[in-house]
């Protein structure tokens, strides 16, 4: 039997553009391009090497997201080498907190089939970094979190997490749930023969009916955090000149000495 990989992952705006939040306080995703979250990108080169070292492995991308993230982030997995995708798209899942996107990537996940699910370590955009450990309470599977080395043999994921004091080798029996880091290896570049190919590779889309989720328990209503109001951040202002004529050190600490920075 072949080893069932699941590679979740977040199509996200991209952080170079222009942010902001919509009238309802959620992401304004269309004022700005999205893309394949970046950290995400880490998990599935760690799925392909993966397969890549067992006999017989077929690695499957999940989403959860807008229709936009079919063509700008599981085509970007796919053409890395990934064999097929799963997209979960509807309406009522507009203002999913990591509560709601957990449950529903839970259930897509149990509805594929899995022996391991690797995720990146977080998204660039909510940052959280919990959704790993969520999942796997969900799927009531053990979680090997934060690694920066992953392999699986023998029936066993296991690998390597380095922390600022001490380095830990970690193992757990399959099924079982993964997260890895920006330290876990380049991922590498779509090929034009891999981005042909995704063309042609099989998406499946969801709906949460398919998943048996009540629309209440996901979106703006079922989410369990709310951001209650937000403020445009302010226009730069003309900075400080001091012109060193044989003062200038002291007018410099005077000015960080007033804002309290020394």
């Amino acid at each position: 039997m072949s080893l069932r990989i699941v590679v979740c992952v977040k199509y996200v705006p991209d952080a170079t553009g222009d942010r902001h939040f919509a009238e309802d306080l959620t992401t304004d995703r269309d004022a700005v391009d999205g893309l394949l979250s970046e950290l995400d990108e880490y998990a599935v080169e760690q799925a392909l090497q993966i397969s890549e070292a067992s006999d017989d492995a077929e690695i499957t991308v999940v989403t959860v997201g807008p229709e936009e993230a079919n063509k700008d982030g599981l085509r970007k997995a796919l053409s890395m080498g990934a064999d097929k995708g799963v997209h979960v798209v509807d309406d009522a899942l507009h203002g999913s907190d990591v509560m709601g996107t957990s449950l529903v990537l839970a259930k897509a996940v149990e509805h594929v089939g899995y022996d391991l699910v690797v995720c990146g370590m977080a998204s660039t955009d909510g940052t959280m970094g919990v959704l790993p450990a969520l999942l796997a309470e969900r799927l009531g599977v053990p979680q090997v979190t934060l690694l920066s080395e992953v392999a699986v043999a023998d029936g066993q994921v296991t690998g390597r997490r380095d922390g600022d004091t001490a380095t830990e080798r970690l193992a757990a029996s399959l099924p079982a749930v993964v997260s890895v880091t920006d330290q876990s290896g380049e991922a590498r570049y779509p090929s034009f023969k891999g981005i042909m190919a995704a063309k042609k590779k099989p998406v499946e889309e969801l709906q949460l009916s398919d998943l048996g989720i009540e629309a209440d328990l996901v979106g703006l209503g079922g989410a369990w955090t709310a951001v209650d109001s937000a403020d445009a951040r302010p226009a730069r202002t003309a900075g400080t000149i001091v012109k060193d004529e044989g003062e200038g050190g002291k007018q410099l600490a005077a000015f960080l000495a007033e804002r309290k920075f020394i």
